[in-house]
């Protein structure tokens, strides 16, 4: 099994593909792409996957932001499908299954993803260190919720914990005894204290507002 990444392909997408995620703001932008990689890489000696498919899958999946949020992963899918370039490394059944995994990494889809390729993708994309989790929503929250106050961010906040990550959230983990299982279970016990969520609220929206 190959080790490491072919050196062309990276070449191409750290000049070409990941300097786009700049324009995302920081909750999707150029340190999360690169943590979703990095996470995504430590997937494939355990699953046995292509690491080249894995690493161009990783880099695309939220390009898709250049547009609508909602259906970024279905856009992504297509760029990556349109993106001739890639042909030069890949089969047109190789670039299909990454446009699939694409298409499937978004935590709230309705379906597993298609392949182990689309399992892999999703499951790097849930960084669930909790203190990433909550700084990455509350740094959404107020790039695209400027108009709430304090208040109305900490509602929203505690809403989207409960409605994503808790025990009845919509998140859902692909690879049995990822670290991810350890993860969101340190994760889930933070939310479900609600005093402590919100010293944790408090801490890091303070810490945001006094950059």
């Amino acid at each position: 099994m190959q080790q490491h990444v072919n050196l062309e392909i990276m070449g191409f997408v750290e000049r070409e593909i990941l300097p786009r995620y700049n324009q995302f703001g920081h909750s999707h932008g150029m340190v999360h792409v690169q943590r979703v990689i990095k996470n995504a890489l430590e997937l494939v000696a355990s699953t046995g996957a292509d690491i080249n498919m894995v690493y161009v899958i990783a880099a695309y999946h939220d390009l898709g932001m250049e547009g609508p949020r909602a259906i970024h992963h279905l856009t992504g899918g297509k760029m990556l499908a349109a993106d001739m370039r890639l042909r030069r490394w890949f089969s047109a059944e190789q670039i299909r299954i990454m446009k699939e995994a694409v298409e499937d990494h978004r935590a709230s889809a309705s379906h597993a993803p298609r392949s182990i390729y689309g399992m892999i993708v999703a499951e790097a994309d849930r960084d669930l260190d909790a203190e990433t989790v909550f700084a990455r929503a509350i740094e959404y929250g107020l790039e695209n919720y400027p108009e709430l106050d304090k208040m109305g961010q900490w509602k929203r906040f505690d809403s989207h914990m409960e409605e994503k990550y808790s025990s009845n959230g919509y998140i859902k983990l692909w690879i049995p005894n990822s670290p991810n299982e350890k993860r969101i279970k340190n994760l889930r016990e933070i939310i479900v204290d609600k005093p402590r969520l919100q010293q944790v609220f408090e801490r890091i929206y303070t810490a945001l507002m006094d950059k």
